[in-house]
């Protein structure tokens, strides 16, 4: 595997390439990146994964500085999975000047949901996102479901942006206990990972009711929130959405057998995890 800190070196690396496939990714990597990876040398050749931790998406209240950086241990993982080249630049390599120009997704795809309790998350990724595939040209790139809403941002960027990319969609991957695999999930005590798989067990119950037509959607919604909360969680919101445009779906369209997935977001402890299933 070759790495690469440079925009010049990438380009240098890729030139004549016309199917990579690109996976961006953050570092301190586990199984569900890697995941990503093998799916990724089934849509292209040859793959590039990028390891920047992009302070644009990181809110105020969010500390930049403490988010884990593996990199060697990273490094080992994408060898052992082929990744051809690793692109990991400094701050100054991706950011050489203050970076005014940015992507604003539309306000109702990116401001709900987790673009309302984390303002700004989605111009900070749009705009990482739009920035990476001018440095790498991939042919596909590849991001997990568990990031349902930030899946279909992405998407609908290169949608109407007209971009040369395949947005390729990777289900979760998750722990024997049904525990969606994230970065997050090393900062749960084993008290919490132990609690942590309710989070899908309540998006179970959500699906089930709704498929029963066992109440409202905002009756089920708020009976889940009101049981998680009285587990000791925190929620931010556990709410079903069209599939389509991740807006709320009338009652009529739910007994129509609209395409829906119900979202949630609940901090454990210090721990805030995020998940979501199809419905």
């Amino acid at each position: 595997m070759k790495i690469v800190t440079t925009i010049d070196e990438l380009r240098g690396q890729l030139s004549g390439q016309l199917r990579t496939a690109f996976v961006p990714t953050m570092g301190n990597l586990h199984e569900g990146h890697l995941s990503l990876m093998r799916l990724a040398s089934r849509h292209g050749d040859p793959v590039v994964a990028s390891i920047f931790v992009n302070r644009l998406q990181f809110g105020p209240n969010e500390d930049f500085d403490k988010y884990p950086r593996t990199f060697e241990a990273d490094c080992e993982k994408l060898a052992r999975e082929g990744v051809y080249v690793l692109f990991a630049p400094d701050e100054k390599e991706l950011y050489p000047e203050p970076q005014e120009y940015r992507v604003q997704p539309p306000h109702d795809l990116g401001d709900i949901l987790e673009g309302h309790f984390r303002p700004g998350f989605f111009v900070g990724v749009s705009t990482v996102v739009l920035k990476l595939f001018s440095c790498v040209q991939p042919r596909a790139a590849v991001f997990g479901k568990k990031d349902y809403q930030q899946l279909m941002v992405i998407r609908n960027m290169c949608r109407q942006l007209a971009l040369p990319t395949q947005i390729v969609a990777a289900e979760t991957v998750r722990a024997e206990d049904g525990l969606a695999l994230s970065s997050r999930n090393g900062y749960l005590s084993a008290a919490e990972r132990a609690e942590a798989p309710q989070l899908l067990r309540m998006l179970n119950r959500v699906a089930e009711r709704v498929r029963a037509g066992d109440g409202t959607v905002q009756s089920i919604e708020q009976d889940v929130m009101t049981e998680i909360g009285a587990r000791g969680w925190k929620p931010d919101y556990i709410s079903v959405r069209k599939r389509m445009n991740l807006r709320p779906p009338t009652e009529a369209e739910v007994q129509q057998g609209e395409p829906l997935v119900v979202l949630a977001a609940a901090r454990l402890g210090a721990t805030r995890l995020i998940d979501n299933l199809e419905i």
